[in-house]
Order: C-alpha cells, then sequence, then structure tokens
C-alpha cells in the first residue's frame, strides 16, 4: 500500500483524511496534484493524510481511523462487497465523505455509494471554459466564493444520469449558455439545471460533492483550494 501521512500542527483536534484514488476505467491526469495539493494543506488545517490506491485499507479496523474519506477522481468498480460493506459501516457512522470530480464516475452497481455522491456521472462536453453559478455561499465549504455570483474556469462539466436536485442540497450550477457555440448545438449533455455542487447530511453523516478536479491546474486554484479544504474540515465536523 502507497501511503502518505503528513501530520499537522495543534491548532484543533487533529483530524484523520483518507484519500482514495484507485481507477479502474479513467484516469485523471490531476490525481497526483489533487494528493499534492491535499498533503501540502495538511499542516496547515491540521490534518493527518493517508493517500493510497489500494482498496485493502477499506477494512473496518483501518477505516476507524479516519475522520473522512476523500475520493479523488477514482473511476469504475474499486471496492469488492466486503470493502463496500466497510465504506457503508463507516458512513453509517456519523463520518464524512467527500467526492471529487470523478467520483462520480465510480461503484455505478452500488446504490449506497450513489446515495453518498449524489448522482451518477453520465456524459460530458470538451473540456473548457465555464462559468459556475453559485446557488448558495453561506456553507462552509463555500467560503472561498462569497461574495461572488459566479466563477470562470476551465474544467469538464459533468452531465448526470439524473439530476440530484430532489436529494442534495445544490450550492453551485452550470451556465449552460456560457459554453462555446459549437458546444451548445449539441443537446446530449444538456440537464437544463445542471448542478455541479452539492452536499448532504445522511443520518449522522456528512458528503460533499464537487465537480472541480478534471485538470492539475484545477488544484493549483487558490479558491478550488481552499473550497475543498473547507469541504474536508465541514465533513468532519470541524466547520
Amino acid at each position: 500500500m502507497s501511503v502518505l501521512v503528513l501530520p499537522g500542527q495543534a491548532q484543533n483536534k487533529k483530524i484523520n483524511v483518507l484519500v482514495f484514488s484507485k481507477t479502474a476505467g479513467f484516469r485523471h491526469n490531476s490525481i497526483e496534484n489533487g494528493i499534492k495539493m491535499i498533503t501540502n494543506l495538511a499542516s496547515k488545517r491540521n490534518w493527518a493524510v493517508t493517500a493510497t490506491e489500494d482498496p485493502s485499507v477499506f477494512a473496518p479496523s483501518t477505516l476507524k481511523k479516519f475522520e473522512v474519506l476523500v475520493f479523488l477522481n477514482p473511476t469504475g468498480d474499486v471496492l469488492n462487497e466486503a470493502q463496500q460493506k466497510a465504506f457503508e459501516d463507516f458512513m453509517n457512522s456519523g463520518k464524512g465523505f467527500v467526492g471529487i470530480h470523478a467520483a462520480t464516475d465510480c461503484e455505478y452497481e452500488w446504490p449506497f455509494y450513489g446515495k453518498i455522491t449524489g448522482a451518477y456521472f453520465r456524459t460530458h462536453p470538451k473540456a473548457q471554459t465555464a462559468t459556475v453559478v453559485f446557488e448558495n455561499t453561506s456553507h462552509p465549504g463555500m467560503k472561498a466564493f462569497r461574495g461572488m455570483k459566479e466563477y470562470r474556469t476551465f474544467d469538464e462539466w459533468y452531465s448526470f444520469k439524473e439530476n440530484p436536485q430532489a436529494r442534495v442540497h445544490v450550492l453551485a450550477r452550470l451556465d449552460e449558455n456560457s459554453l462555446d457555440e459549437e458546444t451548445r448545438k449539441d443537446d446530449t449533455w444538456k440537464m437544463g439545471d445542471h448542478p455541479l455542487i452539492w452536499y448532504q447530511e445522511i443520518n449522522q453523516s456528512r458528503s460533499f460533492y464537487t465537480v472541480f478536479g478534471h485538470t492539475p491546474e484545477a488544484f493549483d486554484d487558490p479558491k478550488i483550494s481552499e473550497h475543498i479544504a473547507d469541504a474536508i474540515d465541514w465533513c468532519a465536523r470541524r466547520l
């Protein structure tokens, strides 16, 4: 198992964060930069970070050490039934989950996972600069964008098999008209109402999903970095 642990500085109670990025389908070349971003934040945020692609970490005796799971661009079928059960028990115990970008392109045959992420990936237009419209920046995970109505950046804008609006609390949406003219001519990716960022509180657990993270450069963006860091702290009940 490839493990990286960085202890944080004492400011609040230290939390243990597991970053999981195993891919059984498309592999994003942004994974390594995403891990770098999270581990670089560890001392500032007082995290102990473990980054791995070894699914054997999903065992009750191991998961109990963590407060938050971060699924960083995993794809495909990455956990067996026993590992899925350990994940379910972890979440049902009141812990936290942060899904980044391709976390919704993962474990399509596992309904519990779909409930935690909030949606499953369907398709996307070509990656390009577009406008993200904020619905709610009062949530702690959106602090980086407070005072802003929208944000333009380059990414890969996912569409989902079902609109999660009825199940989740939507924080940001895609302005579909902000994509280039050629892309707008293609209706296959459009959702109309097009959520991109949302959160849930399910029983005692917390989950947060953000679409950002297709490119390595996304994790160099200070606002996106702060956004993800705050999402992790919120899921750990520090915010």
